[in-house]
């Protein structure tokens, strides 16, 4: 096997985007509602109650960002552009066959874009409370959960039961066991897998549509790896400094980040970020109402647009420790104010847990590319 060509398990995740195309067209053509969603935070359970398929809109291109510009400022978040230009501009298939857009009131770019984008697509906005942990902000986050639900029997035309939100729940939980099983075999050392080889896994796991498959899938990924292990495969050098990737979502930059980083010498052995362990880390408790468990479970969500954000900062100090990192990185992209305030605590933080730092700023274009390696290449050394 070539050095850059991924095992067959991984390819699979990697193919899946493309292939979800195709797939999301077909689920369409069978009569499927389809629930568009931006942020971790929308409650995928309840589409999945519904009988619709969730799929992922966040886009990470720069593609449609000369389109989105001739609406929105230059100086915003290159997320919030491209999302938008992709959706003004039809090129994103999920963004086209969505029957309902879900939001939420995460960042002002954000606020601000969907009243735009309100006016082209069917587009509900959940209002996210700033803060986790007063009861006036679990009050409103729950009453949001079942604004939610209205809002899809409304619009998709059914009725969700409890017989079906619970399976729903049962399914996610399931989807987040395996996931954490397998992004948690990187506690090895060395770790069995590639930064690279696991966030292809991570991320590519949104664009499996049916949950059968999709945890079979994952299934096979980590035995797999498990049976490399037990062979004494290593495909990763004993010598790779154990990096923990951290900040705002990291599919956009993949390319300039994560690559650059295993070009130098080093290994991601942990994704603390949107596409990675935070929005898989917690279960939706299924011994209570289910609402209030689904409530609870996405308000303990560590984002910056959280204040305080303690709950981010809890998850980074325990991951440090169990993954044995040797370095941090934070990725920040240009614009994203809450996540660049925040670089300080997180540069604190790790001072104090005596790991060295270093936060990136970037934006989905390939120009930063080279400055960004020599950074981080230099960074890497100095681990040494």
């Amino acid at each position: 096997m070539s050095e850059n060509q991924l095992p067959s398990q991984f390819e699979s995740f990697g193919e899946a985007r493309q292939q979800g195309f195709l797939a999301v067209k077909n689920l369409k053509d069978q009569g499927k509602k389809v629930a568009g969603v931006f942020c971790t935070y929308a409650p995928l359970e309840l589409v999945l109650a519904a009988g619709a398929v969730p799929v992922g809109l966040c886009a990470f291109s720069d593609e449609t960002i000369p389109e989105a510009e001739k609406v929105l400022p230059r100086n915003l978040c290159p997320l919030i552009k491209s999302s938008y230009g992709f959706a003004i501009t039809d090129k994103c298939p999920y963004m086209y066959f969505s029957d309902l857009m879900i939001g939420e009131t995460t960042c002002d770019g954000k606020k601000k874009m969907y009243e735009l984008l309100g006016e082209i697509k069917n587009l509900h906005v959940m209002q996210l409370p700033q803060s986790q942990n007063d009861e006036a902000s679990k009050e409103l986050w729950y009453k949001e959960v079942l604004r939610l639900k209205e809002r899809i029997e409304q619009d998709f035309g059914v009725t969700i039961t409890d017989e079906n939100i619970k399976k729903a729940i049962k399914i996610k939980n399931e989807e987040r066991k395996l996931l954490k099983e397998f992004y948690e075999l990187s506690k090895a050392c060395p770790p069995p897998i590639t930064g690279a080889e696991q966030l292809k896994v991570l991320y590519g796991s949104q664009f499996k549509f049916d949950p059968g498959t999709k945890l079979r899938d994952i299934r096979e990924a980590i035995d797999k790896v498990k049976a490399d292990q037990a062979n004494g495969v290593e495909n990763v050098a004993k010598s790779a400094k154990r990096i923990l990737i951290t900040g705002c979502p990291l599919a956009g930059v993949t390319e300039k980040v994560v690559k650059a980083i295993e070009e130098s010498g080093g290994v991601v052995v942990a994704y603390e970020n949107c596409i990675g362990i935070k929005p898989i880390e917690n279960l939706v408790d299924e011994t209570i109402d289910p609402y209030q468990a689904i409530a609870d479970r996405y308000l303990k969500i560590g984002c910056s647009v959280m204040t305080p954000n303690t709950n981010r900062m809890e998850l980074l100090t325990r991951l440090v420790d169990e993954f044995k990192v040797d370095g941090v990185v934070e990725m920040t992209l240009q614009a994203c104010h809450t996540y660049n305030l925040e670089t300080a605590q997180i540069r604190n933080l790790m001072q104090k847990e005596e790991v060295p730092f270093i936060s990136v700023e970037t934006d989905y274009s390939t120009s930063d590319a080279a400055q960004l390696k020599t950074r981080l290449a230099a960074f890497i050394e100095m681990l040494s």
